[in-house]
């Protein structure tokens, strides 16, 4: 009976397994980063392990090679490989330098080739402030990746030094070998396969990702120079617009401008659900300034709203401050240019005062005493210098040239300026 049960049970497990034939090995995901790291760079990594999660991956294997680039698109990168819930390995093939450096780093895994070398990552310009900040970004990452952050600290601070490696005085850059014995590289291997060799990935499946169109103009349009002149676009068309309201060319350029400026950075990472809802939410406002009454409350919390979501957008940082502010000048100074060509909106009009007081409108500042001049008339008290006198029934306030006049002089008006009446003896 025992062995009619073992039978049995080897029946069914023999079943289940043609039934539920097993499972192929789940992919690879390659993604290939060479030359400068930028914002194409970044939208790269993100659109790689997007589809890395999707599919169930079961491994990302990040080929590098760079002599750096941009820090803020090498954070955004740590930050995203940082947080990616799969195995991550990093291969360098040749070099791994400054900003790909952090990159490599915040990797669980690192590879390098023969010849290969990581760090390297001073920042540039080397001010106090930057040196701070970047060591502290490169200690934190080796820390959470498990390696000795004090190499991570003199790749970026020269007066560190490393002992055996680099003297205080010298930046740190790791070869493939001392890497290799520092805890920086699992293994030298000479190529891709022997890496995934190494990490038991031989046999699966194998997806490659290269720099698409996609994320090139993402790294365009990703650089300071160009974002810049986006947002001074998009402040231009909305100053056009208020003032003009109603050609709709200037809005149509300026929402070509945002979509650009906006699409770019969410490719990348730097754009998120808070900073387009606090656009358009700004376009809202100022849309109902622009069509119902008010007192420039809306318009003035829709501009408002706008820049707040540009400088989110820009990093939230003292750069990005700067950028805005300098987007913001060059706005108004071409606004202030060709405001004279255009036409007024009713909120222009509403915002900007047209009408002046003028003499010929009939407004003026002070009563006109021009009319006294050369007519002549009496004092009714001393003059010393100042006093009152009368012209035709009219009294005056007063002053003569300097001179004491006593009462009851007969005096003539010389002068008037404003509320000043000059008089003089006719006497004298």
């Amino acid at each position: 009976m025992r062995y009619v049960k073992a039978l049995l049970v080897l029946c069914i497990i023999t079943i289940a397994m043609l039934w539920h034939p097993a499972a192929e090995a789940a992919p690879v995901v390659i993604v290939n980063i060479k030359g400068e790291i930028n914002g194409g760079q970044t939208a790269l990594i993100q659109r790689a392990l997007n589809d890395a999660k999707a599919m169930g991956a079961q491994s990302v294997l990040v080929e590098l090679d760079t002599f750096g680039g941009q820090v803020d698109a090498a954070v955004k990168i740590r930050d995203i490989i940082s947080e990616a819930p799969l195995n991550t390995i990093c291969y360098i093939k040749n070099r791994a330098w400054s900003a790909g450096a952090l990159i490599a780093i915040a990797h669980r895994q690192i590879a390098i080739a023969p010849g290969g070398s990581i760090g390297a990552a001073e920042p540039i310009p080397a001010t106090e402030k930057n040196i701070a900040a970047l060591r502290a970004e490169f200690a934190a990452t080796a820390n959470k990746t498990g390696r000795n952050a004090q190499i991570a600290e003199a790749m970026v601070d020269k007066t560190l030094g490393f002992a055996g490696v680099a003297q205080p005085g010298q930046i740190l850059a790791l070869t493939d070998y001392q890497a290799a014995a520092l805890g920086y590289a699992d293994v030298v291997a000479h190529d891709r396969t022997a890496v995934l060799a190494h990490y038991g990935l031989t046999g699966n499946e194998l997806l490659e990702y290269n720099s698409s169109w996609r994320d090139t103009l993402s790294g365009w349009l990703s650089e300071e120079a160009t974002k810049s002149l986006l947002i001074t676009i998009i402040i231009l068309a909305i100053l056009t617009e208020i003032k003009t309201a109603g050609t709709g060319v200037a809005a149509l350029v300026g929402l070509v401008a945002a979509g650009l400026f906006f699409i770019s950075q969410w490719w990348v990472g730097f754009a998120g659900w808070v900073e387009l809802a606090l656009f358009f939410g700004g376009l809202l406002l100022l849309l109902v300034e622009l069509y119902t009454p008010g007192v420039g409350i809306f318009g003035v919390g829709g501009l408002a709203a706008i820049l707040l979501s540009f400088f989110l957008v820009l990093g939230a940082s003292v750069e990005a401050l700067s950028l805005l502010a300098t987007s913001l000048v060059i706005a108004i100074v071409v606004f202030l240019l060709i405001l004279k060509r255009l036409p007024s909106s009713m909120l222009w009009t509403k915002l900007v005062l047209k009408n002046s007081a003028t003499d010929a409108a009939g407004f003026v500042s002070s009563d006109d005493y021009k009319a006294y001049i050369d007519k002549e008339g009496i004092t009714i008290t001393p003059l010393r210098p100042a006093g009152i006198i009368t012209i035709g029934g009219s009294q005056l306030n007063v002053v003569s040239e300097g001179q004491f006049i006593p009462q009851g002089t007969k005096v003539k008006v010389v002068n008037t300026s404003g509320n000043r009446i000059v008089v003089r003896s006719v006497e004298n």
